[in-house]
């Protein structure tokens, strides 16, 4: 079974940018999805996949990113800066801007306590807990790039008469 898995997630071409602030972490996922015929694109944070989402010729099908994501320093983000420093639910929200059709899946070494703290319920978006499991990984990306993208989007999100846009 495992080796028919692999063998249909390798006919599947498909682009993913994956997004760790634990180099260990993007390695490793690098390795296996490519192992799995799939082409990666990575990035050590959510500055640098905005970018890559913005500036990448091809196709990027599945963003793969971790829950938190760190900043290396406290950062203001404002329309001067269209790259901030982002936790990886807000990076989902930013990237399928940028990229209609884009799919998500979140991970994180502490799912219940990550995505509470994000105000994400379980089962809203594909999640992977950490410590990663090859089978676990690949079963889900396959799962993922066969269904259709969600919607999400800033414009999604319940608003209070005085909220204020810093990222329009």
């Amino acid at each position: 079974m495992e080796d028919q898995r692999s063998s249909t997630l390798s006919r599947i071409s498909a682009t993913i940018l994956v997004v760790d602030d634990e180099s260990s972490i993007v390695t490793l996922c690098k390795t296996l999805l490519e192992g799995a015929g799939l082409t990666v694109l990575e990035a050590n944070g959510s500055s640098e996949a905005l970018k890559i989402c913005t500036h990448h010729d091809g196709p990027i099908d599945l963003l793969l990113t971790d829950l938190v994501l760190p900043p290396p320093g406290f950062q203001l983000a404002s329309t001067s800066n269209q790259f901030p420093h982002v936790n990886g639910h807000e990076l989902a929200l930013r990237a399928t801007l940028i990229r209609s059709g884009l799919r998500i899946i979140l991970m994180s070494g502490n799912p219940d306590k990550e995505l509470a703290c994000h105000g994400i319920k379980r089962g809203t978006l594909p999640f992977l807990e950490k410590p990663l499991e090859r089978d676990r990984l690949l079963a889900l990306v396959h799962n993922v790039l066969a269904q259709p993208a969600p919607t999400l989007g800033v414009e999604d999100r319940p608003r209070a008469a005085n909220d204020t846009d810093w990222f329009g």
